[in-house]
């Protein structure tokens, strides 16, 4: 297997991801639970060990709080897995890593973590930015001249729709998965905008998405944050004009980078951000921007470790 630069080791498990994540649920570590082990999500072995005596120490992340706040068009599975993993990080985790101080404080209403949690903010991927072929890119995609991306889920959409039709604008939703195309381009034409100006696209790999992200007139978040805005993120990155519903999380996470506004007032925000406030919101998207980086992340990451 080619090697990850960076990684002086790669130890690949027998079982596969479905298997480990069953197995993990019920406190089966499966060959895995010694050691430092952190977790970029709540797929660990989470079990008993000595962090004392063993150094050994398990530390997971948490990235939104969907199974407990917002299950719409989260499969019951999935939420029932993340709230039984929750309850084992309770019992087990050495610390628990969240990406906004507004997803800590509402984590403590779901689970008594005490002082084990830690605030390390994600950023969009390194090296994040708009490809010299992107023109291209937009075209093999199908991606119309003028529009603004829409990331949300479900019936969220459909507010961010009808601010694209005030303004004008054809919409591209990322993020859409297989098979929930029509289900959008229907959301968008019950908002009063045509089945051609809806355009549903799925996660894209990272250069496709720069593209689309990097050329649009500007990136409406439809939802009102329960999860780290990892859309947005991405667009202050390319210091591109970012509309957000109002919300703890996202005025912890977007703060001054974004129009942070209420639903009903979407479609003005909208407005001012591709038309005369374009420049300034661009400005203040690219400097909020330069806050997100890995590079910063990796080392609280191992200041975390070296604490515990």
């Amino acid at each position: 297997d080619t090697m990850i630069p960076g990684v002086s080791e790669v130890h690949r498990m027998r079982l596969g991801r479905r298997e480990l994540a069953a197995a993990w649920q019920f406190g089966v570590p499966a060959g895995v639970g010694a050691g430092m082990i952190h977790a970029p999500s709540l797929l660990a072995p989470l079990v008993r060990h000595d962090r004392v005596h063993n150094h050994d120490q398990t530390v997971v992340t948490i990235w939104d709080l969907c199974a407990w706040e917002n299950t719409a068009g989260l499969p019951t599975s999935t939420a029932a897995w993340q709230r039984a993993m929750l309850r084992r990080a309770v019992k087990h985790a050495d610390a628990v890593v969240v990406p906004s101080h507004a997803i800590a404080a509402r984590l403590g209403e779901h689970a008594a973590f005490g002082d084990r949690v830690r605030v390390i903010a994600g950023a969009a991927p390194t090296g994040f930015a708009v490809p010299a072929d992107a023109t291209q890119r937009r075209e093999d995609l199908l991606i119309p001249d003028r529009y603004v991306v829409i990331v949300g889920r479900g019936d969220q959409l459909g507010d961010g729709f009808a601010a694209a039709a005030a303004a004008g604008l054809e919409a591209v939703v990322l993020d859409v998965a297989e098979g929930a195309e029509p289900e959008v381009v229907a959301r968008g034409a019950a908002a009063g905008l045509s089945e051609r100006a809806v355009h549903a696209r799925g996660r894209g790999d990272v250069r496709d998405r720069a593209s689309v992200i990097g050329g649009a007139e500007a990136l409406l978040v439809a939802g009102d944050g329960f999860a780290w805005p990892w859309r947005a993120i991405e667009a202050l990155a390319l210091g591109v004009p970012v509309v957000a519903v109002a919300s703890d999380v996202h005025a912890d996470v977007l703060a001054d980078g974004a129009a942070l506004v209420g639903v009903d007032e979407l479609a003005d925000a909208l407005i001012d951000a591709v038309g005369d406030g374009a420049q300034r919101a661009r400005v203040l998207a690219a400097d909020r921007g330069r806050a997100f980086s890995w590079q910063g992340a990796a080392e609280r990451v191992w200041a975390l470790h070296a604490e515990l």
